[in-house]
């Protein structure tokens, strides 16, 4: 099989050409280089593929697991006639998103962050705040940065929280949070990303500081979370 890459409003568009066969494992490592490179938007164009076996099947899939592992997204456009009844019985219909124009596909990613946003708003909005100050360390998930050990927690949810006080970190940083829990000061470590930063000249009280957001946190140390957030809450409320 042929593969050519293009690339159209950052999505990689990959046209195919031949067979996809056993012998089309190079779409499986030029998908893995993709997501290697930080391209994990990936539209599959069929128009010239000639036909697809079960072999073939197991290939898209593998590339498709790869690019769903990597938080990305895969579709497909031009699927001819010959084709759809292999994906229709292999069931690739009905995981992949497939298209009849290029343009359709295109937006769809687009609309597809659109959702994801107001989802993710929707998500944050589910998960109560708790204003509560509190001494916490956070270090890097790498040893280049030095440890913050300054840092002071004004807010907490349980899927973030802001931090005051820090401000050798940036966008997209990754970092350890570690913080007791009063009062039995039960001792959690968060992996956690920086994804907003205090502007020093429009939130001057709040700067320096930083929103972070969890990430891999399991339901038993979120649950803690939630119910150290729900019980001083409450405590808050009677004694307004």
């Amino acid at each position: 099989m042929e593969i050519k890459a293009r690339m159209k409003k950052n999505i990689v568009i990959l046209d195919l050409t031949g067979r996809i066969d056993v012998d089309a494992a190079n779409f499986i490592e030029i998908v893995g280089q993709c997501v290697h490179d930080g391209y994990n938007d990936i539209l599959c164009n069929f128009e010239s593929i000639e036909g697809i076996d079960y072999m073939g099947i197991s290939v898209l899939v593998i590339a498709y697991k790869e690019v769903l592992n990597n938080k990305g997204r895969m579709k497909f456009v031009h699927i001819p006639v010959h084709l759809k009844g292999v994906f229709s019985v292999a069931g690739l219909d009905r995981i992949i998103d497939t298209y009849a124009t290029e343009d359709q596909a295109i937006d769809s990613f687009k609309e597809d962050k659109i959702i994801e946003k107001i989802k993710k708003m929707q998500l944050r909005r589910r998960f109560k705040r708790l204003p509560i100050e509190m001494r916490i360390e956070l270090k890097p998930k790498t040893s280049k940065k030095p440890i913050c050990l300054k840092g002071e927690l004004l807010n907490l949810s349980g899927i973030g929280a802001y931090i005051y006080g820090c401000d050798q970190f940036q966008l997209g940083d990754e970092v350890v949070l570690r913080l007791k829990l009063p009062p039995k000061q039960d001792e959690l470590e968060l992996d956690a990303r920086v994804v907003w930063l205090s502007d020093k000249q429009i939130q001057h009280p709040f700067h320096p500081g930083m929103g972070i957001e969890f990430y891999n946190i399991v339901a038993p140390v979120q649950q803690k979370l939630l119910d150290f957030i729900e019980r001083n809450l409450a405590k808050l409320s009677s004694d307004k």
